[in-house]
């Protein structure tokens, strides 16, 4: 299964995924438009050691045992195809899934629920828009 992977030496430290990574979720056709004045709320975060001068990104890993969708009380979280995706309808806010993660990759969000990278499967076909927007190619999705 293809995945998200960040090669830290080439990252640096733009940010330009988080934000395609919120037009992604907005399903506008201008990015300009759909961000103008709005706080965004990605699915994938640059995380950034300035002692050692090292950016990357942190997304979701669909793991093969996900913790998180074991944890589910609800079944919000599933796993179908190597994806996991979260049901917003059956989310309840509970953030059992936020502390069962052990890579910090669902979040909790304003409107109570939670929300992680689903690799853009709802909104694009193909490549995920962080990796496609990713100025420095360090970000790939491919299998390993």
């Amino acid at each position: 299964m293809k995945r998200v992977y960040v090669n830290e030496k080439w990252c640096l430290g733009c940010h330009l995924c988080e934000y395609y990574c919120a037009f992604a979720a907005t399903g506008e056709s201008d990015m300009a438009r759909a961000l103008r004045g709005v706080k965004i709320n990605p699915r994938i975060h640059i995380e950034e050691d300035e002692r050692d001068n090292i950016s990357f990104a942190v997304s979701c890993r669909h793991c093969t045992e996900p913790y998180c969708v074991k944890g589910c009380i609800t079944g919000a979280l599933t796993k179908a195809d190597g994806v996991i995706t979260i049901d917003k309808n059956k989310c309840v806010g509970c953030f059992t899934c936020v502390l069962s993660c052990p890579y910090g990759c669902v979040q909790p969000t304003e409107e109570g629920v939670v929300q992680k990278c689903e690799l853009c499967v709802a909104t694009t076909e193909g490549t995920p828009r962080c990796v496609a927007g990713c100025p420095n190619a360090a970000i790939v999705f491919e299998e390993r």
